[in-house]
């Protein structure tokens, strides 16, 4: 198809959109010069910040509109659609991805023979040219999924947030998942605070061979044996439970002889887990580097959108939002041909195809697993082209992946019971017999209790055992850990609560809004979240209740594959929760608490400070307020934040900068203000190079209260 400019043919160009600007450069470098690629930066159409959006009474009739700042980036994606022979709608393969297709062939309005939909896994010559030549329509169940998403979070957030500032403190929000996400923070404190440790003692033997020479420390020859049983009576962990107890068994044991009564052998198989899912990915992530769900997803989508190799730009690893444990049987073969390369044909998983079949609950399984494009690419051969960040978050990637379709491991247990006078004790050992996928072995990952890797010495039955001492220690229950990033997507994905695209805007949303605050790695709800879970659990159990909120995202999958309709599924959640609303309304008791007059003096103006508080905590404000603008942040227990000086000037006066702390966190700001108002931010030690993954909109509630 050609057209005419100034007298010269001219062959018009086929036009691809992608979402952001670091996958428009990749894929160009790979499409060549009869293709245009463009960005459109994410979402380019939502629901209006300002008001509700959504009519439930016309049918659910929705009111978008173009995003601030993106009218000049439509009219340019609209100029070159005019002008292009055909219209790729590349965006990524998921429902939000859909969803912004469908927003941009509305806004285009070009003809539908001119559009079609590609998507791809992983971003390849090979994957973008077979996605090209397999165009197909866009699929209206997954934007209608999107969809009824997108509006029953609306619906959520501004209704239920708008209560909250009027019954409990302004400013607050409230969200579908990120209410039930809460919920599982406080409760865990609230079990943490009401939980009493309970005193117990374990009793060990150490014992030897006969004919072994006494030693200070243990050997090979030398076992510790657990006490499991007195009499008849089987010891379970907290059933001696004072030093009385441990002393009245030992004195009973005093010039017993110790006999092995059984010995048995046996062999174990150990296999490798699953490629990576987008909640295993972030779990991995934190647990292996301490990275946040955020930082993970920044630094897995640089990876996925590309990076310029030797042999031109290529995407590293396929798309990284996915549930899915399913492995394209190309990607398998080459994973096992490098294995038996550099590791030996023993090393080669067999029939690795039929490992992980059984379908993930709650999985959508749309998508691959989250793998390199090549296995040939290890983390050695990117360390020039890659960041130590992304190094750390490729070899989890590939390392993962390379396991996954491995042989499995071997282990030798050996489990030895011995008998004395009227008590059975118990030891156990675990050799290695084959590694198999352990030799690539990611250490946090790794499953296998403290007996493996202990050797125990030869000992047969009837065999009579030297005793060395008994170790008795006393131990306390310990009450249920604080969740900390991972474990909290654990508990959400086992729950089904949210999905790949949520997990880490969820947690966000938390700490942005205050409801909780991260301290050494794990989450603690602050005064405020407990307030509104309260109030919550109280007046909106559905919303609050896990079950309820599982069930919802069965539904929304169940319209994304064709199987219900979304208008049902909306007039059926609307008509319950419109009723809780409306009761609500009601019932909820107002506990806004008035600021206090305090004796702390204004330091700019004296009048006396107010003690306030916000969503991020108690202030001191001044009472002259809106007059005099001066305020002290207090921390949880009451002190003033301590101002930090630092020997960095003012750009605007000169005077050395101070360190606060705001809603975003830690800043720099000029000590003179209001007179001077330079702030600077710092920077933040997690910062990635590669641009922000669209993501699915977040749940706050309005922008400002309403009327």
């Amino acid at each position: 198809e050609s057209i005419r400019a100034g007298g010269i043919m001219k062959q018009a160009k086929a036009l691809i959109i992608v979402e952001s600007p670091t996958k428009e450069r990749t894929i160009s470098a790979m499409v060549g010069k009869n293709f245009m690629v463009k960005s459109c930066m994410g979402h380019i159409r939502d629901l209006p910040r300002s008001t509700l959006g959504v009519d439930p009474k016309k049918d659910f009739a929705v009111h978008y509109v173009v995003l601030q700042g993106k009218a000049p980036l439509v009219n340019a994606i609209k100029a070159m659609a005019k002008e292009a022979s055909k219209i790729y709608l590349a965006t990524d393969f998921d429902r939000e991805g859909e969803a912004i297709a469908w927003h941009l062939l509305e806004l285009i309005r070009a003809k539908p023979e001119a559009v079609a939909r590609i998507t791809f896994h992983e971003i390849t010559p090979r994957a973008i040219g077979e996605a090209i030549k397999n165009p197909r329509q866009i699929d209206m169940n997954l934007v209608e999924a999107q969809q009824a998403r997108r509006i029953i979070d609306r619906l959520v957030g501004y209704s239920i947030s708008p209560l909250l500032w009027r019954k409990v403190q302004r400013r607050l929000s409230a969200g579908r998942v990120q209410s039930v996400a809460l919920k599982f923070i406080v409760e865990r404190e609230k079990e943490i605070l009401a939980f009493r440790p309970q005193e117990y003692w374990s009793v060990q033997a150490r014992l030897a061979k006969k004919d072994a020479a006494v030693k200070d420390h243990v050997k090979d020859s030398e076992l510790l044996a657990l006490l499991v049983r007195e009499g008849e009576r089987k010891i379970e962990r907290l059933d001696i439970g004072s030093k009385d107890a441990v002393d009245k068994i030992v004195a009973g044991l005093q010039g017993a002889s110790f006999r092995v009564e059984e010995v048995k052998e046996t062999q174990a198989i150990r296999m490798p887990l699953p490629p990576l899912t987008t909640a295993d990915l972030q779990q991995s992530s934190h647990r292996a580097c301490g990275f946040s769900p955020a930082k993970t997803m920044m630094l897995a989508q640089s990876l996925y959108e590309g990076k310029s190799l030797p042999g031109g730009t290529m995407g590293l690893i396929t798309y990284m939002r996915t549930d899915s444990v399913h492995i394209a049987p190309e990607a398998r073969a080459e994973a096992l041909s490098y294995i038996a390369k550099n590791f030996g044909a023993a090393y080669a998983g067999k029939d690795t195809h039929k490992r992980f079949l059984k379908k993930k609950k709650f999985a959508q399984e749309a998508h691959e697993a989250i793998r390199p494009t090549s296995a040939e690419r290890t983390p050695e051969s990117l360390a020039h082209a890659l960041n130590p960040d992304e190094i750390k978050v490729y070899d989890i990637i590939w390392r993962r992946f390379l396991q996954s379709q491995m042989a499995e491991a071997k282990l030798a247990v050996t489990s030895i019971n011995i008998a004395a006078a009227n008590c059975g004790f118990r030891t156990s050992g675990t050799v290695v017999l084959f590694d198999g996928f352990r030799r690539l072995d990611l250490r946090q990952d790794r499953e296998g209790s403290e007996e493996e890797g202990r050797r125990l010495p030869r000992l047969v039955r009837g065999e009579e055992l030297k005793f060395l001492e008994f170790l008795t220690q006393q131990h306390s229950t310990e009450p249920p850990p604080r969740f900390n990033p991972a474990s909290l997507i654990k508990t959400m994905e086992a729950n089904g609560v949210g999905r790949p695209s949520t997990y880490a805007p969820t947690i966000g949303t938390l700490i942005a809004r205050n409801y909780v605050t991260l301290e050494k790695k794990v989450f603690i709800p602050t005064e405020i979240a407990v307030k509104v879970y309260e109030r919550l659990s109280e007046h909106f159990s559905k919303i609050m209740d896990v079950g309820f909120t599982a069930k919802m995202e069965s539904l929304l999958d169940e319209i994304a594959e064709g199987k219900a309709q979304s208008k049902k599924v909306l007039h059926d959640f609307w008509k319950a929760f419109e009723v809780d609303l409306k009761k609500a309304e009601k019932e909820m008791v107002a506990q806004i608490v008035e600021p206090q007059e305090t004796q702390e003096k204004c330091e700019k103006c004296g009048l006396p400070m107010l003690l306030s508080e916000s969503r991020f905590g108690k202030y001191l404000s001044c009472k002259n307020f809106p007059t005099c603008t001066f305020k002290i942040g207090l921390t949880a227990s009451g002190q003033k934040k301590v101002v930090k000086a630092t020997e960095i000037p003012c750009e605007k006066c000169g005077t050395f900068l101070v360190e606060r702390t705001g809603r975003r966190g830690p800043f720099l700001a000029c000590p003179k203000f209001p007179k001077c108002r330079f702030t600077k931010s710092l920077p933040k030690p997690e910062a990635a190079p590669g641009s922000s993954p669209p993501q699915a909109p977040p749940e706050p509630g309005p922008a400002a209260p309403p009327a």
